[in-house]
């Protein structure tokens, strides 16, 4: 029996179902050791493991850089972690905290990564796997509260290292949302809802204008315009159409090959 206890111990150890550590080892650490094993967890992916040491060393050692430093090292493991209100959480708390600490910046980055929601690590610059991701189809709050945190960034930390790779992020978050309305003018013109397909569209050429969407917001307008019998206004906006996209392929597409609704390309 004692042999099998032994080797269950041995098992759940194993399995990492039992601690590394008895609780009683790390009551005479220095903040110093807390940090460098919390540290060893997240390179690990542990990253629960990884927060309830930043936390331990927080509440053992309150002041100081290591304190500090695991208050930012929390949001980057929550962010790493996929928990992103609690990323957003650590952040925000750690801004509000050390407004002028040297890597405030990091906080405001982090923010928006955890409002970004993709895979890419840190330090990842744009791509174009990125700038064909499509993220027009979800809620745009996420996408607008992501812009707006790297805008506060670069605008507080131009000098800032990720300043860079948050501009390229704004510049996709613009034509995410910009296209995002599009789809809401599509979504009412193929119900028939015309007139709130109109103001859906001419939002999204007010409001982001050259951007990809500005295309088929241009298209959706002739063609609500069109169907109200609104035949002034169509035209003008077909004259715009055709001026800056001579070569659209919505013209091409509009009716169908085989007589189909002009909204089949959808």
């Amino acid at each position: 029996m004692a042999l099998l206890l032994s080797g269950c111990g041995l098992l759940l150890s194993g399995c990492g179902l039992l601690p590394k550590q008895n609780a009683d080892d790390s009551k005479n650490w220095s903040a110093q050791k807390y940090y460098s094993e919390a540290k060893n967890e997240l390179t690990e992916g542990n990253y629960s493991a990884a927060i309830k040491l930043f936390e331990q060393l927080e509440a053992r050692y309150p002041y100081g850089r290591y304190a500090q430093q695991a208050q930012l090292e929390v949001a980057y493991a929550h962010y790493k972690d996929g928990e992103q209100a609690a990323t957003i959480a650590s952040a925000d708390r750690f801004i509000k905290l050390h407004p002028n600490h040297v890597n405030v910046d990091y906080a405001y980055y982090l923010k928006g990564l955890a409002n970004f929601n993709d895979d890419l690590g840190l330090m990842g610059i744009v791509t174009e796997r990125i700038l064909k991701q499509d993220m027009s189809e979800r809620d745009p709050k996420a996408s607008r509260e992501s812009f707006e945190n790297f805008r506060e960034l670069v605008t507080r930390f131009p000098k800032s290292k990720y300043a860079p790779d948050a501009v390229q992020r704004m510049k996709h978050l613009v034509n995410v949302v910009a296209l995002n309305e599009v789809q809401v003018a599509r979504y009412y013109m193929k119900r028939g809802g015309y007139v709130a397909a109109v103001n859906r569209a001419q939002y999204a050429l007010k409001e982001y204008p050259q951007t990809p969407a500005t295309e088929e917001a241009l298209f959706i307008m002739t063609k609500a315009y069109d169907a109200l019998g609104m035949t002034d206004l169509r035209d003008d906006a077909e004259r715009v159409m055709r001026k800056n996209f001579p070569n659209s392929r919505f013209y091409s597409d509009s009716t169908g090959p085989t007589g189909e609704p002009w909204w089949s390309f959808w």
